[in-house]
């Protein structure tokens, strides 16, 4: 991994400045090197032309690979609950969804191993045909007991559980109405289905409420939305989302990827939460986020999950999931269900984690979800305070324009049940002193 440039030794000590002069000067320093709002612009020759030739004139990954602050594909060559290495380097991720810490947990590892054993790599086909096999059947009741509903569906993953489900349940003359920070799999579904979708506004209930006014023609109506959204931590106001459902007949589908191991009872999510779990009509769920594996399931009334198995193209068409995988998950979830303390220190580490950040004058969400962005608008900035991080031993996660709106980038940190109080002072360390240097956060 090539060293950045070093913009901090060019700009040089001037501790009398204003932060936001200096952090200012940075920015303009940094653009003259990596002007990330104009680096996909690129002037065609005649050579590029044809539907490939914008992959020809695509130069932002190069460009921030080239000055050492390109910060995706960081390939992890050891993993230790919440530390790893790459590159030869250790640090502490804050950049994972291993909420409960399950991914290494040595009895979900046991029980991977024995499916691996017993059943081999793969099914080698679909769920429809040949791929069905015990271990998928005893998860789906597992999940239905578990959250206390009829039946369960388990996919491949999280972004087929949505995609399928969506694509196949909204018809023709049917209408999705979709908060604008639902996951891309939602989107995904929606754009291939055959039926209309609206986005309302994020979390503004008004503005469902006019599209729902507006559209009171339409019979079949659902509304759609992450009960814990990925990027800011927001939680999905669903008392009032479940009120205007049944105001104007619409039914009501939870991506729950996020709230699964995280809030509720037992981890049971945000419908347990706020104790609407029998209002939600389609529950969404996720195995790469809390319980540490990958695949994704629905949860609904029998007559739903039977549609949704013979009639979701990417349920049918899709291979089914590794029987180690799925061991995994089983395993995973019991543990979940019988060790409530890991819930518990993943709520302490939040806690302590945001009011660290709180105190630094860093804006954080007031709640009990673990993902705490760290907004720092700038894109290049961003890219750069991400790198200085991880010289600092973070491995951090970064997200910028099209994830977020332009200049709205940020350092998306996320923690879990294994982190511990020297992880996460080292953490809110780091951020401090960068943080400073930078002019990010204002002088003490």
């Amino acid at each position: 991994m090539k060293k950045p440039f070093t913009l901090l030794d060019d700009f040089g000590k001037e501790d009398g400045e204003p932060p936001h002069l200096r952090r200012n000067k940075i920015v303009s320093l940094l653009k003259e090197k990596f002007d990330f709002e104009n680096s996909h612009l690129h002037s065609p020759t005649g050579k590029d032309k044809g539907i490939l030739s914008k992959c020809f004139g695509y130069f932002a990954p190069e460009q921030a690979k080239e000055l050492g602050i390109y910060p995706y594909f960081k390939e992890i060559q050891e993993i230790d609950g919440c530390h790893v290495v790459i590159d030869g380097k250790e640090a502490i991720s804050v950049s994972t969804n291993n909420y409960l810490g399950l991914a290494q947990e040595p009895r979900v590892i046991a029980a991977a191993r024995d499916a691996l054993e017993k059943f081999g790599i793969g099914c080698t086909g679909s769920r429809f045909l040949n791929g069905t096999f015990n271990l998928h059947k005893i998860l789906e009741r597992e999940l239905s007991s578990f959250l206390d509903r009829e039946d369960a569906i388990v996919m491949s993953t999280g972004f087929q559980a949505n995609q399928g489900t969506i694509s196949c349940l909204l018809g023709r003359r049917d209408i999705a109405f979709s908060d604008r920070e639902n996951h891309a799999s939602i989107y995904e579904g929606c754009s291939v289905a055959q039926g209309k979708t609206v986005r309302y506004h994020h979390n503004d209930m008004d503005h469902l409420e006019y599209y729902l006014k507006k559209h009171s023609d339409v019979e079949g109506k659902i509304i759609i939305t992450d009960s814990v959204f990925s990027m800011s931590g927001d939680i999905a106001n669903l008392p009032a989302i479940v009120k205007l459902a049944k105001d104007h007949g619409a039914s009501v589908m939870v991506d729950e990827a996020h709230g699964l191991g995280v809030l509720g009872e037992h981890g049971k999510g945000v419908g347990s939460y706020y104790s609407l779990e029998d209002e939600i009509d389609v529950y969404m769920g996720t195995f790469s986020k809390s319980l540490g594996s990958i695949g994704g399931f629905i949860s609904a009334k029998s007559e739903i999950v039977e549609f949704i198995r013979h009639k979701a193209s990417a349920f049918i068409f899709t291979a089914a999931l590794p029987p180690a995988s799925v061991a995994g998950v089983i395993a995973g979830l019991e543990i979940m269900i019988n060790e409530p303390e890991r819930i518990n220190q993943l709520r302490e580490n939040t806690a302590y984690i945001k009011r660290g950040f709180f105190d630094m004058g860093f804006q954080v969400n007031n709640n009990s979800i673990p993902i705490v962005p760290i907004q720092i608008g700038e894109e290049a900035l961003t890219l750069y305070l991400n790198r200085l991080l991880f010289d600092d031993g973070i491995f951090a996660g970064v997200a910028v324009s099209p994830v977020v709106p332009p200049l709205n980038a940020m350092i998306r940190t996320s923690y879990t049940s294994v982190h511990n109080q020297n992880d996460l002072d080292k953490v809110l360390g780091s951020f401090k002193r960068l943080g400073l240097k930078l002019g990010i956060l204002p002088k003490e």
